[in-house]
């Protein structure tokens, strides 16, 4: 979430409507995901590893571990430095407590107890919208910047808008979607309660990620501030916008850090077993499942080694946006294949709409993926 604030320092409001524009783009893939979980009974690995291949199963692999691996290491910093920010501690001391924190969670509680931490969590996030207000933004370049679309072609907002597009719709989100129907069946008739909360989540989502991006954009942008970590994120904050929305800043990072690094954890996790057929799941015991477990915690290593190489947690979660947007055209399409097929969610496949809404978004984000590496290989201006 914190790539919004690189977006709102280096653009301002010229992409706010990017941001609103993933409302639908985002209620599309959940809705997708849900159907998929529920109808066919598998996660998206397993559903792609039975529809398709092991082959299949390995390259959708490899591009969600790619992502895990980047976005925990910059979650973990951040969370971390949210905590030194609110205690004034160091906060490269901090990053191994926070980790170990956030693993202990996984290790010693069940599915239903760590969804009920995380819900309680989320509460915390509503402290961006409290430092939009008090960031005091021009309204009107708000409302202009929200509702008309404009992107010039340069690298700085093709790279800003695929953070957006790959924090939004990052694939640990519609895959940990499909988790969530294996982990707590429900029936058909239940299938619209689970949409409807699908569509209720996408919606704070992106209200979250539009008050980032407003926030940082009346202070960092409007004065020309360029950060890369979350303590100068907080000390600008400071003298534009009141200590007040410092500390609130540093609330709503640690919140989404809290409520991230435990989700992608555990979504490499369950991808990494699901693609060779091992026992998984938060319901299991590490007795009863040591490699799943195995696979939490090998992530958790390698997340913290990369966020104690001294790479600011906000560059880092910029990064993370940029490799998530590159890698989720291909999860895109693995759902859109899994949702089509009969074989896996029954006799009656997902209406045909829904699916090439899907369809559309991947080619989409594909085109703005390519347009971006096109642009860092020089082979078109930017």
């Amino acid at each position: 979430m914190t790539t919004l604030v690189v977006v709102g320092a280096s653009t301002t409001f010229g992409l706010a409507w990017l941001t609103l524009l993933m409302m639908p783009a985002l209620v599309v893939v959940q809705i997708l995901a849900t159907r998929v979980g529920v109808l066919s009974g598998r996660d998206l690995q397993k559903a792609v590893r039975d529809g398709y291949g092991r082959t299949a199963s390995v390259v959708l692999l490899i591009s969600i571990v790619a992502v895990n691996i980047v976005t925990i290491a910059a979650d973990v910093a951040a969370g971390a430095a949210a905590i030194g920010l609110l205690v004034g501690v160091e906060s490269r001391w901090l990053i191994p407590a926070f980790a170990v924190a956030v693993l202990t969670l996984l290790l010693i509680g069940r599915y239903d107890e760590v969804e009920h931490v995380l819900k309680v969590v989320m509460l915390g996030l509503l402290a961006y919208a409290a430092a939009a207000v008090l960031a005091h933004p021009d309204w009107l370049a708000v409302a202009r910047g929200s509702l008309v679309p404009a992107v010039p072609l340069t690298s700085a907002h093709i790279a800003s808008a695929l953070a957006i597009v790959g924090t939004t719709l990052t694939s640990y989100m519609y895959v940990w979607q499909t988790i969530e129907q294996v982990e707590q069946p429900c029936t058909h008739e239940q299938l619209k309660v689970r949409e409807g909360d699908a569509i209720t989540g996408a919606g704070l989502a992106v209200v979250i990620f539009w008050s980032i991006l407003v926030a940082s954009g009346a202070t960092l942008g409007t004065h020309h501030e360029q950060v890369t970590t979350a303590e100068q994120a907080a000390q600008a904050l400071r003298p534009l916008a009141g200590p007040f929305a410092s500390e609130l800043f540093a609330v709503g990072l640690l919140a989404s850090a809290i409520i991230a690094v435990p989700v992608i954890l555990s979504t490499g996790a369950y991808a990494t077993a699901s693609a060779f057929g091992w026992e998984r799941g938060l319901s299991r015991t590490p007795r009863q499942a040591p490699r799943f477990y195995t696979i939490v915690v090998a992530q958790t290593v390698a997340g913290v080694a990369l966020a104690a190489s001294g790479i600011g947690a906000i560059k880092l979660l910029f990064v993370a946006g940029l490799v998530a947007g590159v890698a989720t055209p291909l999860g895109l399409v693995m759902l859109a294949l899994t949702a089509g097929n009969t074989s896996l969610v029954g006799s009656a496949p997902i209406h045909w709409r829904l699916r090439a809404a899907a369809w559309l978004i991947a080619a989409l984000v594909t085109t703005v993926s390519l347009t971006f590496v096109a642009q860092q290989l020089h082979l078109i201006p930017g």
